[in-house]
């Protein structure tokens, strides 16, 4: 009888044991993919019944939050829609679609689910997720939406100290409280300043200025023959309007953007040394970002003649006309903001990002996001001549039109030309920070096209307008 005793409470023990692996596999190790599983609608109900955390501005202004849907259910709502739709997103656990902060910092505002919480969710009261405080600027997203004034582009604004985002537009826009009923051309869920394929034109000689000065085979005062047209890569390359400049110091030739100089400079520098450096400011890498992957694109260098995607410093690079922001480089404006902010902030690239820190129900912080260095992409010195180059660009060169009263602003134009030859388009841009000397903002605008338009004259007054915001603010 003992025996049969023992046998039995043997097999007890063991199915005991299995029923406590079991349970341990789908309540914690496996939980995610049963959460995940489309086939499980539990999980869909029990998502509905969070009252997700709401998304906040910097100054509290409420981006999403979660409102009654019926039944013990919420649904998301978006109070500002359009003006900070492209950054913000929207989330539809129904449709099962989510984009922007709404999916990247989804676990933050449905609060971090656990095991014990997927055995005992439906004995608990309504779970309440943590609210999310981002860094961007309600006041500087509406004045790039009004300077773009309709126009196609995008404007991005960078704590080069920190690497917030302090505004993100891109125009056309939508309405995150109906992301279904965005039809082109007026309507656009594509996010311009992570996503679209710019030329920089010659915002890019930034990038070139950089690497030529660090690498010490150049300083601001050596003089470089700025004669046009020149050969390059077997190719005539000219000047704007056919200009030549003969014997030119690098400062001069980025105050007046001379492209045959800047052009020699690349060449001289070599692929080696230039893809180093761009690397160094995060291009062929998808930005650092708090922001969904599928969202972003690297900014990278294509064939001109074929289209193709070349590697990082590859031989088929065109690199006289890389150096002048042309030959195929292509780039986001988030790249191009995080370009002017690693020269302001003395050579340091922070990494960027949304989110400040995240409060839950209680009013409790429960994360603190600080700021993260991404590369030292030059010297302090290397730094500062570049910011004196740029500063000169907007004093007395292509960049006037940023100029600030009082406040000294370190800038560089750019124009592509786009479309066939003779249509005579362009697609301005504009990177700049200040004050130049002791920088709080970093900016990138760009416009997709325009009739005849410069960088100086289209793009830099969008960049004014919302530097002007965001310096009387105290940013």
């Amino acid at each position: 009888m003992s025996a049969q005793i023992t046998r039995l409470f043997a097999v007890i023990v063991v199915l005991f044991a299995l029923l406590a692996v079991f349970t341990t596999r789908w309540t914690v190790i496996d939980a995610s993919s049963l959460n995940n599983n489309s086939l499980n609608s539990l999980t869909l109900v029990s998502q509905l019944k969070i009252k997700r955390g709401q998304l906040l501005a910097d100054d509290g202004t409420s981006l999403a939050r979660s409102v009654p849907a019926g039944g013990g259910t919420w649904k998301r709502a978006y109070p500002t829609s359009s003006l900070f739709a492209q950054a913000v997103g929207y989330s539809n656990l129904t449709a099962g679609s989510a984009a922007g902060l709404e999916l990247s910092d989804g676990n933050y505002t449905r609060g971090l689910q656990t095991g014990l919480n997927s055995i005992f969710g439906q004995l608990t009261p309504t779970r309440v997720g943590d609210d999310v405080h981002t860094t961007l600027d309600p006041k500087a997203q509406q004045a790039a939406k009004q300077a773009l004034g309709g126009q196609a582009g995008s404007v991005v604004a960078l704590n080069p100290r920190t690497g917030a985002v302090l505004a993100m537009y891109s125009n056309p826009s939508y309405d995150d409280n109906n992301p279904t009923s965005c039809a082109a051309p007026n309507c656009s869920l594509l996010n311009r300043a992570t996503q679209a394929r710019y030329a920089p034109g010659s915002t890019f000689k930034i990038v070139t200025a950089v690497a030529a000065i660090d690498s010490g085979l150049y300083t601001p005062d050596s003089v470089i023959n700025g004669n046009s047209p020149i050969t390059v890569s077997g190719v005539p390359l000219a000047n704007d309007g056919g200009t030549s400049w003969g014997p030119q110091t690098l400062t001069t030739a980025m105050i007046n953007s001379i492209n045959t100089i800047f052009a020699q400079v690349a060449e001289r520098v070599g692929i080696p040394t230039m893809t180093k450096y761009m690397k160094r400011f995060g291009f062929y890498s998808v930005p650092p970002l708090d922001y969904p992957p599928a969202e972003m694109r690297p900014s990278d260098v294509y064939s001109p003649t074929t289209g193709k995607l070349l590697r990082p410093g590859s031989p088929d690079e065109d690199l006289g006309r890389i150096g002048i922001g042309e030959g195929g480089v292509s780039t986001t404006p988030l790249q191009m903001a995080m370009v002017a902010a690693a020269v302001a902030n003395g050579g340091k690239l922070m990494v960027p990002h949304f989110t400040s820190r995240v409060v839950n129900s209680d009013g409790v912080t429960v994360k603190t996001i600080t700021p993260s260095v991404y590369s030292q992409v030059m010297s302090p010195t290397t730094a500062q001549e570049v910011t004196q180059m740029m500063t000169k660009v907007v004093e007395e060169g292509t960049g006037t039109a940023v100029q600030l009263s009082g406040i000294s602003v370190a800038g560089k134009t750019g124009t592509a030309s786009i479309g066939a030859n003779g249509l005579n388009l362009t697609q301005p841009s504009f990177v700049a920070f200040a004050p130049a000397q002791d920088p709080k903002v970093a900016i990138a605008v760009t416009v997709d096209q325009s009739q005849g338009g410069f960088g100086g004259t289209v793009a830099a007054p969008i960049a004014k307008a919302v530097l002007q915001t965001l310096l009387a603010e105290g940013k």
